[in-house]
């Protein structure tokens, strides 16, 4: 009982300090809109999404400028001496997933100038979906991710020579996983430990009740069989003449007396005893 009193006191302060940490934590949507001019249509094109999502450790900011992608066989930008193909500030850096830490993008990127950091999904793995980018040590660098369709569609337009326009907003907030993830850990801790101290306790109460109620019957037979055998000794008193009564007569061993006339004895297998002494003794 004692150690499950303790597993659930440790589980509430893991519950506490898992909700104290991520209080504040939060995700924010990200508003693409981008622009470019196209040629066919002789117009500006412009498109807008919430298909965003910021990094764990971005600035919840606003970010605008040309997108700029490596410019290298690959568009992961883990080369420390990777260059991008437009530096006008501002510029957006986009980069694709893979081979190295999102940090490692975003600080390359950060490092050459660039305003703001999209990194697009991968299509192997992870296709079109987004996920809360985790990025320690980017500072105030912007850095959101994006779906793999969305990213290839922008990479296109710039390898045409397309001059895409980007402007990122705050879209909406909700809560992080991690709230959801601590309140289900809590929910299932104290459902599995409350079950399992109840039972105990359950099992427990059952085996004293036997216990008990066996011990009872138990003192009430011997009870019984003592009464039963207290009856069945013979009584009788003790007369002039009796050998108890001369001078190597035995005493009561109950009392250490020695035994007197008229004196009612039980006689027991071993010696004669007082018969009210004898009454309370057994």
């Amino acid at each position: 009982m004692r150690e499950l009193c303790m597993s659930f006191t440790w589980l509430l302060i893991i519950s506490i300090v898992v909700e104290v940490q991520s209080a504040n934590t939060y995700e924010a949507n990200a508003y693409v809109n981008l622009s470019y001019y196209s040629l066919q249509l002789n117009s500006t094109v412009v498109k807008y999404c919430e298909c965003g999502l910021y990094g764990v450790n971005s600035p919840m900011l606003r970010a605008q400028g040309i997108v700029s992608i490596p410019k290298s066989p690959n568009l992961q930008g883990c080369d420390p001496n990777t260059n991008f193909s437009s530096t006008v500030k501002p510029w957006i850096a986009l980069i694709e997933r893979g081979n190295c830490t999102f940090s490692d993008k975003i600080l390359l990127a950060a490092k050459q100038g660039a305003s703001a950091v999209v990194i697009y999904n991968a299509p192997s793995s992870y296709g079109n979906r987004t996920i809360p980018m985790v990025h320690y040590g980017t500072k105030d660098t912007v850095a959101i991710m994006i779906g793999n369709l969305k990213g290839t569609e922008i990479v296109q337009l710039i390898r045409n020579n397309i001059q895409v326009m980007m402007v990122i907003e705050v879209g909406r907030k909700h809560g992080s996983w991690i709230n959801h993830y601590s309140i289900f850990f809590v929910s299932v801790s104290f459902f599995i430990v409350t079950a399992a101290t109840v039972g105990y306790f359950i099992f427990y109460s059952a085996r004293r009740w036997r216990q008990t109620r066996a011990q009872n019957r138990k003192q009430k037979e011997l009870k019984a069989e003592a009464k039963t055998a207290i009856n069945r000794l013979q009584v009788r008193s003790i007369k002039q003449g009796d050998k108890v009564l001369g001078p190597d007569g035995d005493s009561c061993a109950v009392c250490i007396e020695p035994y007197k006339q008229n004196d009612v004895v039980r006689i027991l297998t071993c010696k004669l005893m007082k018969k009210n002494l004898t009454q309370v003794w057994l």
